[in-house]
């Protein structure tokens, strides 16, 4: 049986590349975290609409 972790939403935003996606690791207030699977294009597309917004 795997071990339990507990759940919070401590520790760092995070992406890792696993196979051809990026997964996007979001820690929430809360507790747990979003994870989010992207593909390149859309984490650009993203990354210009959050420098946009925060301009």
């Amino acid at each position: 049986m795997a071990a339990m972790k507990p759940r919070t939403g401590d520790g760092p935003m995070e992406v890792t590349k696993e196979g051809r996606s990026l997964i996007m690791r979001v820690p929430l207030e809360g507790g747990g975290r979003l994870v989010v699977e992207l593909k390149v294009a859309e984490a650009v597309n993203l990354k210009e609409c959050l420098i946009g917004a925060t301009e």
